[in-house]
C-alpha cells in the first residue's frame, strides 16, 4: 500500500512526561554508559549539573511512554509487519534533566517512495520543549516495505 502525500503536516498527539531519575538510570545501564554522572546523582552533582543528566539518545524514548506508540502508523494504514526504522537525527538546544517536565510533539513533515514503489517512507520531526524553551529537535524516518509493488 502506498503511502498518501496527504498526511504531510499531520500533527500527532502530544507527550508530555516528567524525567524520572530512574528512568534515566535504567536508559543509561541499557545502552552501556559507562560515565557515572549518568547513574549517580552525586557524580552529577559533582560535574556541575542540577540533577542526572539525560543521555543524548534518551528523548527517542519520550514518545513510546504513550500508551499505544505506534497507532499513528497503523492509522496511516500501514502494516506494522512491514516497517523498518531508518533513521534518527537528533538537534539539542538545551540539556535535560531528571525532574523536567517535557512535551514531545511530533508531526509528518514528508513522505516518498523509491524502487518503484516498493520502499515507501514517513519523516517524522518532534520538537520536545520545558516550558517555553526549546531543547530538541529529533527526525525519524521510517521505511514501509509495499508487498503490492512490482518487483
Amino acid at each position: 500500500m502506498a503511502i498518501d502525500p496527504a498526511v504531510v503536516g499531520t500533527e500527532l498527539p502530544a507527550t508530555h512526561l516528567v524525567i524520572d531519575a530512574g528512568r534515566l538510570r535504567f536508559f543509561a545501564k541499557a545502552i552501556g554508559e559507562a560515565d557515572p554522572v549518568y547513574t549517580d546523582e552525586q557524580a552529577a552533582k559533582d560535574a556541575g549539573y542540577p540533577a542526572l543528566p539525560a543521555p543524548p539518545t534518551f528523548l527517542f524514548s519520550i514518545e513510546l511512554e504513550r500508551p499505544d506508540p505506534f497507532d499513528w502508523v497503523s492509522g496511516l494504514g500501514i502494516d506494522l509487519r512491514h516497517v523498518l526504522h531508518g533513521e534518527q537525527r537528533f538537534t539539542y538546544h538545551g540539556q535535560l534533566y531528571a525532574g523536567d517536565e517535557v512535551v514531545a510533539a511530533p508531526k509528518i513533515v514528508d513522505t516518498y517512495t523509491k524502487k518503484g514503489g516498493a520502499l515507501g517512507f514517513v519523516v517524522k520531526e518532534t520538537t520536545v520543549t520545558r516550558g517555553d524553551e526549546l531543547v530538541a529537535e529529533l527526525r525519524s524516518v521510517l521505511v514501509v516495505r509495499n508487498p503490492e509493488a512490482a518487483r
